[in-house]
């Protein structure tokens, strides 16, 4: 297995033990963790830090508005928080590729990151 594939690995292990995610979307999540980009694969960089405004502020404006192409509004702030919650404050380990896959199914975005089926 690739690194990717043991990122993945260990992100369904978080998301259904520790998040409580019965049904994790294998497709999405792979987008979302490539969306990452070299990040995901840097100790400190893998990981979102809900307390950091400098970085909430980034997701918004890098991931949010010119990724999903959301409008600049204070809903974009909602969900940022609403994923912070639902990440659990206590959780150290709030990686970056669930954070983006649960601000793709919160925004219902995930359409943007469906692979088209081959013929």
């Amino acid at each position: 297995m690739g690194k990717l594939d043991d990122a993945l690995e260990l992100y369904n292990k978080e998301m259904t033990d520790k998040l409580g995610i019965k049904k994790v979307d294998q497709v999405l999540l792979r987008a979302a963790a490539k969306a990452c980009g070299p990040a995901l694969y840097k100790k400190d960089a893998s990981k979102v830090a809900c307390s950091n405004k400098d970085e909430m502020e980034r997701i918004r404006q890098n991931f949010l508005i010119k990724k999903l192409g959301l409008k600049d509004t204070p809903k974009l702030d909602e969900g940022l928080k609403a994923v912070c919650q639902e990440m659990g404050s206590r959780n150290r380990n709030k990686y970056r590729a669930i954070f983006y896959y649960l601000l793709i199914k919160k925004f219902r975005k995930s359409s943007m990151f469906k692979q088209p089926k081959e013929a």
